[in-house]
């Protein structure tokens, strides 16, 4: 029989396996594995990528993974080679990537919002979330910590997890899910009655599911950092469900609201990175009780932690110099803001080391009007400004990378 042929999509390699990444190995990146697929005939090439370069990346996997669909549907292909060359996957979540292909996907294609997230909360500290040299996961060595950003990080995306998940459920891209079915019939508010209605998402198997994969791994050890991660990735997934929200539309003439129909709703992803950012600024320093199977709270001053704090076991690094083992980039050549007092400005962003000031400019919208009726036009003007960027340490045993 003769294979049916569809158009070549030409994708640069590295970028082609960069989107193969995204979606084919993304949970093998929340465990501290290597993310690379076992593609054969295909040399491992690093490549850095940034933010925009990493959402183009997706868009690229999305695109050569809808010509994957087509020629499989084709020749009766199978989930088993997609899920078999994601490496670090333990004998459970290769069972349920093997029963639910199509989850995997969605959150592969997840996985730049996530990180966005990640990076959008971490922009003006130190250490910015970056996924620069990625020789063992998304994030690279500062995931072999415990620190205060591990426990970041796992939170934030097992929370990714699920609104990945839910977001599938409810755009009906999922067989092994739909819109919240308990949510049915008539109900009553602090406004009154109304009618469950639309589309509920239906975050409860969003949760379900992401505690039964993203957690398989951790449930193999009984070690301080698997209780660790474990408590941090439930954090993460209440974090998505303290922000589901009820929206309702009213029916009745001129919008008199005789009658209500109304549905739950996920808040943007941005109000649990939020809230998540909160929780890392006050983490919590545990130690393992004596029976190692709990916490106890490193300095008795503080509180107990509870369910929707997260957790960390050692202090962080200053990353103030490129540290490859302690999964530190340096700031050197970072912006930095010279009239600020936060952890952006230019003395703590660059650890004392001073700042270069280069001479830029840039496109902007200026002398706006506003025209009847009914818009504002503006003229576009060139603008000169002075960006600052921290120095290099001095010092040659710093400056060279490690």
């Amino acid at each position: 029989m003769q294979l049916p042929t569809f158009p070549r999509i030409r994708v640069h390699t590295p970028t082609l396996r960069a989107g193969r990444r995204a979606i084919f190995g993304t949970l093998g990146l929340l465990w501290g594995r290597s993310f690379l697929p076992r593609v054969p005939g295909v040399c491992i090439y690093r490549k850095r990528l940034g933010r925009a370069e990493w959402q183009s990346v997706v868009a690229a996997a999305v695109h050569e993974h809808q010509r994957e669909v087509r020629y499989m549907r084709a020749t009766g292909g199978s989930s088993r080679v997609m899920c078999d060359n994601v490496p670090g996957l333990v004998s459970r979540q290769r069972q349920l990537c093997h029963r639910h292909p199509d989850v995997m996907r969605a959150i592969g294609l997840g996985v730049a919002e996530w990180t966005a997230e990640c990076q959008h909360q971490f922009r003006q500290h130190r250490w910015n979330c970056n996924t620069l040299d990625r020789d063992h996961s998304l994030f690279g060595r500062v995931l072999l910590r415990s620190s205060r950003e591990s426990a970041f990080v796992y939170a934030v995306s097992s929370a990714g997890v699920v609104f990945a998940i839910t977001r599938a459920c409810s755009q009906g891209e999922l067989k092994s899910c739909s819109c919240d079915p308990k949510k049915k019939g008539t109900a009553k508010d602090s406004k009154g009655s109304f009618d469950w209605g639309g589309c509920s998402d239906n975050i409860d198997y969003g949760i379900k599911f992401a505690r039964a994969f993203v957690d398989a791994k951790e449930r193999k050890g009984k070690d301080a950092r698997a209780l660790m991660n474990l408590h941090n990735n439930r954090a993460g997934r209440k974090a998505v469900k303290r922000f589901l929200k009820q929206e309702c539309k009213c029916h009745g003439v001129s919008g008199s609201c005789t009658l209500r129909t109304c549905w739950l709703a996920m808040a943007d992803f941005r109000k649990t990175g939020d809230y998540l950012w909160r929780k890392y600024n006050g983490a919590i320093q545990v130690v393992m009780n004596q029976d190692g199977t709990g916490f106890t709270v490193a300095n008795k001053r503080f509180k107990k932690p509870t369910k929707n704090d997260l957790v960390y076991f050692e202090n962080s690094p200053d990353y103030c110099i490129r540290d490859r083992d302690a999964g530190s980039p340096g700031t050197a050549g970072r912006v930095c803001n010279l009239t600020s007092r936060g952890m952006d400005s230019c003395e703590v962003m660059c650890c004392g080391r001073g700042y270069d000031t280069s001479r830029v400019t840039r496109m902007t919208k200026c002398e706006c009007k506003f025209h009847w009726c009914c818009a504002v036009r503006c003229q576009d003007c060139l603008e000169a400004l002075d960006v600052h960027t921290c120095k290099a340490p001095t010092s040659a045993d710093w400056a060279a990378p490690t």
